[in-house]
């Protein structure tokens, strides 16, 4: 007895059928609601990411990141929040106490437990105890209550390097084991769908301009696994219907993986909805009710490449397989052997 999982395909009356039924419904049953990798939708797809791309890339150019302390070095000045020790009180202090402005001010935590975060350019011994007293002495607290610490940008650069090296092993890797489990065309599909994930994922965070955290660095490289996911089980629906397709002149490649990203389009976007709950919950929870500023960025580097990685997945991976298999000359064969019989049988 053959394992072999029998492969999808549809007759003539099969799309004439489904064509008659609402758009819910055939987007509930994946039966074709929708056209992903015919010729105009796949131009039009390739524009919405080619925009998508330029945008974060001018971003990335033109308005940068904001490194964190992490990744710069400097001071961090931690002091009690308090009704009359806010942000911009602290923040005003600190000018007049040194004559300049801190690189950011922010609150943390919350009740009792919430602290007021000063981070600036590395402090010499003699400026942080003028700082320490000065805030003390302006908001009537003891001087042991304002602490400061410096940071090493050495960490963070150590965690950039990793980062980058755990990168290329990820990316070759998920290159390899795609092309010896399905093909090389679903291979390079994919790693083209994980860097325009990385890119757009990154470009978001530019233009947001919050700051370049370890945190941030470890959450791009969470939901790289999320997307890798989601192309997989994509492309082994893909697999799964084209398996036979050179066998029947009735469907097209193009025709037979567009109907496997329908069959699996709702799974795809009930897995990213369960997936964005929790990570809205920790926005919610752990940045507004608990004052938490580190998880924010993780929880919008989460946020953000769930929603990219589930795009990718769907409407660039899929599309740009076809235009790859669509190059080689037994595609090329079947697709104008399908568009013949049709024509005879329309004549």
């Amino acid at each position: 007895m053959s394992d072999e999982k029998a492969t999808t395909t549809w007759s003539d009356e099969d799309y004439v059928a489904a064509e008659n039924t609402s758009f819910f419904s055939r987007l509930y049953s994946g039966t074709g609601a929708f056209d992903v990798v015919g010729p105009r939708s796949r131009k039009r797809l390739y524009i919405i990411s080619g925009v998508i791309m330029l945008v974060c890339v001018l971003s990335m150019i033109f308005r940068g990141f904001t490194p964190g302390i992490d990744f710069e070095g400097g001071t961090q000045v931690s002091i009690p929040a308090s009704d009359t020790v806010t942000t911009s009180s602290v923040t005003d202090a600190f000018d007049k106490i040194l004559g300049h402005s801190p690189e950011s001010v922010q609150k943390a935590g919350a009740g009792a437990a919430a602290t007021i975060q000063v981070r600036t350019e590395t402090l010499s011994h003699e400026d942080a105890a003028k700082l320490s007293e000065g805030l003390a002495s302006t908001f009537t607290i003891d001087q042991a209550d304002v602490s400061s610490s410096d940071v090493s940008s050495t960490w963070g650069a150590e965690i950039t390097r990793k980062m980058v090296i755990a990168l290329i092993v990820f990316l070759v890797v998920v290159f390899v084991y795609i092309a010896i489990r399905f093909d090389r065309e679903m291979s390079a599909a994919a790693l083209v769908s994980l860097l325009f994930d990385i890119v757009a994922t990154a470009g978001v965070y530019s233009l947001v301009g919050w700051e370049v955290t370890p945190a941030t660095v470890i959450g791009l490289l969470t939901i790289l696994g999320f997307s890798v996911y989601d192309t997989v089980v994509v492309f082994d629906k893909v697999e799964e219907n084209t398996r036979s397709v050179f066998a029947s002149s009735r469907r097209t490649y193009a025709e037979q993986t567009n109907l496997a990203v329908n069959q699996t389009f709702m799974r795809s976007i009930n897995t990213t909805v369960i997936s964005v709950l929790p990570i809205i919950a920790l926005i919610v929870v752990a940045v507004w009710m608990l004052g938490v500023g580190t998880l924010k960025d993780l929880a919008l580097i989460q946020l953000v490449g769930v929603v990219v990685g589930t795009y990718s997945s769907i409407f660039l991976a899929s599309p740009l397989l076809v235009t790859l298999k669509e190059m080689r000359t037994d595609v090329k064969r079947h697709t104008a052997k399908v568009v013949a019989r049709r024509e005879r049988a329309a004549a």
